[in-house]
C-alpha cells in the first residue's frame, strides 16, 4: 500500500500537471471566457488537495478521468489495448520459459560440450541486441525476404509470433544464464554430493534435487520479466504497430495526454506490487525451509 500511495501521488501530478487540456479541447482560438469556463468545469480552480483527493476517490472507484486527446474515460481505453499486451507478455513469457529453463539446465549439466558454447555465445547475442533492431531483423527476414509471417498488426493467428520472439529473446537469455549459475552453485553443495554417495542416478540427482532448489530463484525473475514485458512493451509494440499498452502510452506522451500516462503508471505500480506478492507466497508452497518457525532446524 505504501508503494500504491507514493506512486498515486506522482500519477496524479501527472495527470495534474503535464499538459494542458484547456488547448487540447479548445484549440489556440480559444477565448478568456472560454478558457474560464472549461477551467471550472474540469475543476481545475480548486486547491491541489482537494483535486489529489478527489483523484485517489476516482480511482478508488477505477475511474482514471477523461483523456484530453480521446476524449473518452481512460478506464475504457485500458480494456481496449490491455488484452493485446496480455495476449504477447503471455506468449512471450511462456516462449522464454519453455525454451531458456532446458537451455540452463544443459549448459550447467554439459559445460564443456560443442552444443553448450553455441548456446552460450547465443545467449550473450540474444542479450546485446537491442530490441528494435532485433524486431526489425525479424520483419526482414521471415517477412520481406520469406513471406512466411505478417510484419505488423493483429489480423491473423500468426501476427504475435515476431513480436512475442522478439520480447522472449532477452528474457530467454536472461533465463538461461540464471539457471546455469544457480544449477552450478547448487550442484556443487553438500547434499548433492551426499545424494550421489548414496548412489542417485544423474537423472534423480539433476532433474529433483537440483532443478527444484534452482527454481526457487529463478521464479523470481521470471515473474518480474512477466510484468517487465507488459509493462515496458512499447518499442516492440511500435515496431509491429500491435494495439497494446506501449502504443497508447506512446501517442499518449506525444499528445501529452496526462490522465492515459498516469492511469498507465499506476496500472504498472499494481502489476509489479502484485506480482512480488504471488511470488513471495509461492515461496512458501515450493521451498519447505520457509514454513520451519523461527529457529527451527
Amino acid at each position: 500500500m505504501p508503494v500504491l500511495l507514493v506512486v498515486g501521488f506522482i500519477a496524479f501530478a501527472l495527470s495534474d500537471f503535464v499538459g494542458d487540456p484547456v488547448l487540447l479541447y479548445l484549440g489556440q482560438d480559444q477565448t478568456q471566457e472560454q478558457r474560464e469556463a472549461l477551467i471550472r468545469q474540469l475543476g481545475r480552480d480548486r486547491p491541489i488537495f482537494v483535486r489529489y483527493a478527489d483523484y485517489v476517490w476516482g480511482v478508488l472507484h477505477g475511474d482514471f478521468g477523461i483523456s484530453y486527446a480521446a476524449r473518452e474515460p481512460v478506464g475504457q481505453l485500458l480494456m481496449q489495448y490491455l488484452p493485446a499486451t496480455l495476449e504477447l507478455a503471455g506468449i512471450a513469457s511462456a516462449l522464454a520459459v519453455a525454451v531458456g529453463v532446458p537451455m540452463g539446465v544443459y549448459t550447467a549439466i554439459h559445460r564443456n560440450t560443442l552444443l553448450s558454447r553455441v548456446f552460450m555465445i547465443g545467449s550473450l547475442i540474444g542479450v546485446s541486441l537491442p530490441t528494435f533492431m532485433l524486431g526489425m531483423l525479424l520483419i526482414l527476414v521471415f517477412s520481406v525476404w520469406l513471406g512466411w509471417l505478417p510484419s505488423f498488426g493483429r489480423e491473423t493467428v500468426l501476427s504475435p509470433v515476431l513480436p512475442a520472439v522478439t520480447l522472449a529473446m532477452f528474457q530467454m537469455t536472461m533465463i538461461m544464464r540464471l539457471v546455469r549459475a544457480e544449477m552450478l552453485e547448487i550442484l556443487r553443495a553438500e547434499y548433492i554430493r551426499f545424494a550421489r554417495a548414496r548412489g542417485l542416478s544423474d537423472r534423480a540427482i539433476h532433474f529433483s534435487h537440483a532443478l527444484k532448489n534452482t527454481l526457487v530463484p529463478v521464479m523470481t525473475i521470471i515473474a518480474l520479466q512477466f510484468g517487465g514485458i507488459v509493462a515496458f512493451s512499447l518499442v516492440t509494440e511500435t515496431v509491429f504497430e500491435w494495439p497494446g499498452l506501449g502504443r497508447l502510452l506512446v501517442k499518449s506522451v506525444a499528445s501529452a495526454d496526462g490522465p492515459v500516462m498516469s492511469a498507465y503508471l499506476l496500472l504498472t505500480a499494481l502489476l509489479f506490487v502484485t506480482i512480488n506478492l504471488v511470488v513471495d507466497l509461492l515461496y512458501f508452497a515450493i521451498d519447505p525451509r520457509l514454513r520451519l518457525p523461527r529457529g527451527g532446524a
